[in-house]
């Protein structure tokens, strides 16, 4: 992927101060710019004295079997190294032999974090962090500052703040694609991209025996964003067992391809237990105006609740309210398993919704925000809620 030379990515301060201590591990979807984000870190912490190796690389791969490191190296990139059976005894083993004189950074676009089928336990040695694409406050170099335990986002209106927005739901956070703002580039990267997850990454570490019904499975998940997932009607649709659908979700989540949120649990409402909403990493997939709105706020808040927890330790999470009355709100931030802030999601404002100042009330959320499309907008109403665009609202997370 090329990079963009002026532009810092998020994860740099910390990621900078982390890999001098441990291994670093990022994660995150294919394309989303974590090679040439580890690249960087090489040429701006160790002077460019580092070695990349690719596992997908026959030359590197052999490189990295051989278990030496180049004279000189003070900190080495293994990407795609999970695809390796033993990667998790390889790398303790090299981290072990070398931590006093070489860093250590491993990129993949799997879940680095779970692997944990045998071996020593690599817990201890490494930090994990999820890079996500591009958001309103990245693209504005507006870093958080905040301490989530006193203050909650504080949104401001920048400069271009509408037009940066407007380009991000048409074109999505991945650099590559942001960057081209090419219209026939989108198009070829949608056809292309679920076939390179699945028959690449996917197939290269599961055994997956059916993967045409899982491209087919992709596609109708494509229809249920932001409704209410049910592996009943996917199964009957696919003709494959709950079990395998059930299989192929988490895959997929694994993959950074889809995440889902679940609904906040609380003693205060009958809150609904076992449905999960799914959204898209590249929301720009996501079809209908409204869907993609909802998914675009729901990926900046996943950034967000991911890089504090990842970052800064805080137990912050994503979920939806949803009771057993149909009440529902869009997405609820909570620190701690207590509720932090709200955020109900609508393209233009009208009236405010009945479920946001019920939950509001009956949760004490201490903040709540109505996250509208229309450009502009910054008000507090009558209830106390904050009604905000979302090209304003996006600039107070990450």
């Amino acid at each position: 992927m090329s990079g963009h030379p002026a532009f810092e990515r998020y994860l740099t301060e910390q990621i900078a101060k982390d890999v001098k201590e441990k291994m670093v591990f990022i994660g995150g979807p294919r394309q989303v710019g974590k090679t040439t984000f580890a690249g960087e870190i090489g040429k701006k912490v160790f002077k460019g004295e580092y070695e990349y190796l690719n596992w997908d690389n026959i030359r590197d791969r052999k490189l990295i079997l051989s278990g030496n490191i180049e004279a000189g190296s003070k900190y080495v990139v293994y990407d795609e190294l999970h695809k390796y059976k033993n990667w998790k005894n390889y790398i303790k083993g090299v981290y072990d032999k070398n931590k006093d004189r070489v860093k250590i950074a491993v990129t993949g676009s799997s879940r680095l974090d779970i692997y944990r089928k045998g071996g020593d336990s690599l817990l201890g040695r490494y930090h994990y962090y999820r890079m996500h694409p591009f958001s309103m406050a990245e693209l504005q170099t507006v870093r958080y500052s905040g301490e989530p335990l006193r203050s909650h986002p504080k949104p401001q209106k920048l400069i271009n703040t509408a037009k940066i927005f407007s380009r991000l739901m048409k074109y999505g956070g991945f650099p590559e694609i942001y960057l081209k703002e090419d219209a026939s580039g989108l198009r070829r990267w949608h056809n292309e991209r679920s076939d390179r997850v699945i028959k690449e990454d996917i197939r290269d570490i599961e055994s997956i025996k059916d993967i045409s019904s899982m491209q087919v499975l992709v596609e109708l998940l494509k229809d249920g964003i932001s409704s209410d997932l049910s592996v009943e009607y996917l199964s009957e649709n696919l003709q494959v067992s709950f079990k395998t659908v059930q299989n192929w979700l988490n895959i997929l989540e694994r993959f950074y391809y889809i995440f889902r949120i679940y609904p906040f649990q609380s003693s205060r409402i009958r809150a609904l237990k076992k449905k999960s909403k799914l959204y898209l990493w590249d929301w720009s997939e996501a079809g209908e105006e409204e869907k993609k709105l909802e998914n675009i706020v729901a990926s900046h808040l996943l950034k967000f609740t991911d890089y504090l927890y990842d970052a800064f330790g805080y137990k912050a999470s994503l979920h939806y309210i949803k009771d057993k009355d149909q009440r529902e709100i869009d997405f609820l931030v909570a620190l701690d398993n207590k509720p932090w802030f709200a955020v109900e999601v609508k393209t233009s404002y009208k009236e405010m919704p009945a479920s946001l100042k019920y939950f509001t009330e009956k949760l004490n959320i201490p903040v709540s925000y109505l996250v509208v499309q229309t450009p502009g907008v910054n008000f507090i109403n009558k209830s106390g809620i904050r009604v905000v665009s979302a090209d304003i609202f996006l600039t107070g997370l990450v």
